[in-house]
């Protein structure tokens, strides 16, 4: 394994072919009525409905089990299966430091890059995929499963657990937490554009929701709410999430500010859009900018920004509360710490 995230070119798993997915959908009453590929446009908005037509020409879309290629109305209950055929995902590293492991409960540091499920492109190439695998090869039946989420490119404590129980009392905790009720604290390191209003060893609390707004990549994203720049109508329907974060300087670069983040709320992309909304955004995030402002070329998966989950504490854990800490990137560690 790789100590502190540090991922030799003999640790990645190389870009490769899947097997392909089958997507399946049932009817609901509300979209009775409704064409084939309208529906398909609709609810998968990561394609345009010239693309699901084509997709539809070319015999990957299946009704009530049945082949078809022409356009029809759809009724409630019907099944739609989408048969995506084999997609080449990208290279991800393969190997993590372990920080904790029982035999139930494993602690690893993330390292960078590596998707936690399948999504966003990913299948195949992900932690959970190559645990299944490192079970299969090791003659193990209990996979550990990931209790909570990490975003791609956010290295990093993450926690799994190989006992169903286990699995549902941690991950409990961490949706209490994520509403911002009584959890385990979870404090990140960032590198952030220089803000100078912040001081060091200065904590700023920041409280500014977090909504959905209209995005031309992939239908929506989340974003400040108090963005003047992007409220719209559609924004305005959406539901508002509460969330909070509080914010350190840790070390004052030339070109930089090093930050530690807790965060009270575990909304989508808190901490990007967070920085990003008091003048700091993270240093390479392609979407998420200045004054709120977000990229139309972007997504959230991109990467090019240093995020780390470095502490999680009071994690319940057999009658205890336990902490972890996993040691951050080359650049995000203080000059103390080198």
């Amino acid at each position: 394994m790789a100590g502190c995230n540090g991922v030799s070119d003999a640790d990645w798993l190389s870009a490769s072919f899947n097997h392909g997915w089958t997507y399946s959908q049932r009817i609901a009453a509300v979209d009775a009525g409704r064409g084939l590929v309208e529906l398909l446009a609709v609810h998968y908005t990561h394609s345009s409905r010239d693309v699901w037509q084509q997709r539809l020409q070319a015999g990957q879309i299946r009704l009530n089990g049945e082949l078809v290629r022409l356009d029809q109305l759809l009724a409630s209950g019907d099944q739609v299966c989408w048969q995506r055929p084999p997609w080449l995902e990208a290279a991800v590293p393969a190997s993590w430091e372990v920080i904790f492991d029982d035999g139930d409960l494993l602690v690893v540091n993330k390292p960078s890059g590596l998707p936690v499920i399948p999504g966003g492109g990913f299948l195949d190439h992900t932690l959970t995929g190559l645990l299944q695998r490192r079970c299969q090869l090791d003659g193990e039946s209990r996979l550990p499963r990931p209790v909570h989420r990490l975003g791609r490119f956010t290295s990093g404590l993450l926690i799994c657990a190989r006992q169903r129980e286990t699995r549902a009392k941690l991950s409990a905790m961490f949706r209490r937490a994520t509403a911002g009720d009584q959890g385990c604290k979870k404090i990140y390191r960032a590198l952030a554009h220089r803000n100078l209003n912040v001081h060091c060893d200065e904590v700023a609390t920041i409280r500014v929701p977090i909504v959905q707004t209209a995005h031309p990549m992939v239908g929506k994203v989340w974003v400040a709410a108090d963005s003047s720049r992007q409220h719209d109508s559609k924004q305005s329907e959406s539901r508002v999430l509460t969330a909070l974060s509080t914010v350190r300087l840790l070390e004052r670069r030339q070109d930089a500010d090093l930050l530690e983040v807790a965060i009270q709320t575990g909304r989508p992309h808190q901490i990007r859009i967070h920085l990003a909304a008091i003048g700091s955004p993270l240093i390479g995030d392609p979407l998420y900018g200045f004054d709120g402002q977000i990229s139309s070329a972007a997504t959230p998966g991109d990467g090019g920004y240093c995020l780390h989950a470095h502490r999680l504490l009071d994690v319940p854990y057999r009658n205890r509360l336990h902490g972890f800490t996993a040691c951050s990137p080359r650049c995000l560690q203080m000059k103390t710490e080198r």
